[in-house]
């Protein structure tokens, strides 16, 4: 009897239990189920493309561009060539090729333009002379005796060098110190003497160009960068001109025809005495074109090449310059070649110096400098801007 009869209450028990024990391992599989049909629904229904999800727009980069000058131009617009020497003026012009800019081509010996390619920039712009100054303000130590060529100058607590070592590197450092030895006054002197802020030619078509009262941002920057003078081309080349020679600073005059170039008279504006101090200068301006910042121009030994590099930007404009004023030396016969570049970044001294040694190169090769060059035995002195005395 007592085994058939069973506990209604222990059943009830035992069948919630079960009944739970069921659902609680059922449960993930209806879950489960339930989840693998939401995502085949979902898969099912086509994407909206607006709403709340939406696609983020795709950016462009924009490039600002701060040069305002390009770098590329047609440099020999508007030039009247008439009075050109031909070989000289095709050298220029095929050497500068698309860049934009200005080369001057000139004789130290007699003052004559030989050629000038883009003769605004030439003629009506005057720009800073960024490390061509350089060359003034090392010319200017050599003759107030601050300075000597083989002497180390200490440009900081473990570094120090000499004139031709900075020369040919272009040290900012080394001429900041030289320049504030000096001090702004006969740096100011110097730059004078040599033409600079001053027209180079008998046209008045030029403009002077400038040097400030004051330097803007110090003398050490003056004398470095050439902050506070303004030059043309031409001025840079009569007074390289001046170095190439020994010292006479001619007016340069642009014949207009061959016929006045067969004419022209060499015009003095003053001598420099500064014979015994090239000697001093010249193996920095050699030491640039043969491992310096010149290389470019081209190291040939038997054709010597004289220069200087510069490298800067016209805050005003804004725009980057590069400068290479330089001279040769090939039997007996010198020429100078200035070139100044003007556009954005891929502007600099170095690619100045090229173009430059493009020209050397050029001419050489059609035998330019063989040829004889007619030199007049007059030369008029302007006596009122001869008397040029000390400071």
């Amino acid at each position: 009897m007592a085994a058939t009869r069973a506990n209604p209450v222990r059943k009830q028990v035992v069948a919630q239990k079960a009944t739970a024990v069921g659902t609680v391992r059922k449960a993930p599989v209806r879950a489960q189920g339930t989840r693998r049909n939401a995502v085949a629904a979902s898969a099912a229904r086509p994407v909206k493309t607006t709403g709340a999800i939406q696609r983020r727009p795709v950016r462009r980069r924009v490039y600002y561009n701060p040069w305002k000058e390009p770098t590329y131009a047609d440099s020999t617009e508007g030039d009247l060539f008439a009075g050109d020497e031909p070989v000289v003026r095709k050298a220029a012009v095929e050497a500068l090729g698309p860049l934009n800019g200005s080369v001057v081509v000139a004789d130290p010996q007699t003052g004559r333009i030989l050629t000038v390619v883009n003769q605004q920039v030439a003629f009506r712009e005057s720009y800073t002379p960024c490390s061509t100054i350089k060359i003034f303000v090392g010319l200017a130590g050599l003759s107030e005796g601050v300075i000597e060529r083989e002497t180390d100058v200490q440009t900081s607590r473990r570094f120090s060098l000499n004139l031709t070592e900075a020369l040919a590197r272009s040290d900012n450092s080394y001429f900041q110190v030289v320049g504030q030895q000096l001090g702004f006054d006969r740096v100011n002197y110097y730059a004078r003497l040599f033409g600079l802020g001053e027209r180079a030619t008998t046209s008045k078509r030029e403009v002077p160009g400038e040097i400030s009262s004051s330097p803007p941002d110090g003398v050490g920057m003056m004398s470095s960068f050439g902050h506070g003078v303004k030059l043309t081309p031409l001025q840079l080349a009569a007074a390289l001109g001046a170095i190439a020679n020994g010292g006479t600073l001619h007016y340069l005059q642009y014949p207009e025809t061959q016929t006045d170039a067969s004419r022209l008279v060499p015009r003095i504006k003053r001598h420099i005495e500064i014979d015994k101090f090239l000697p001093e200068i010249k193996p920095g301006m050699a030491a640039a074109v043969e491992t310096g910042t010149a290389r470019r121009a081209g190291f040939d030994p038997d054709e010597p090449i004289y220069g200087k590099t510069g490298t800067c930007t016209d805050r005003l404009t804004p725009t980057h310059l590069g400068w290479f004023g330089s001279y040769n030396e090939v039997g007996g016969k010198k020429l100078v070649v200035v070139v100044l570049l003007t556009g954005g970044a891929p502007i600099n001294g170095p690619v100045a110096s090229g173009v430059a040694g493009r020209v050397y190169r050029s001419l050489s090769e059609h035998g330019y400098y063989s040829k004889p060059r007619p030199v007049s035995s007059i030369a008029l002195v302007d006596a009122a801007s001869s008397g040029f005395g000390q400071p």
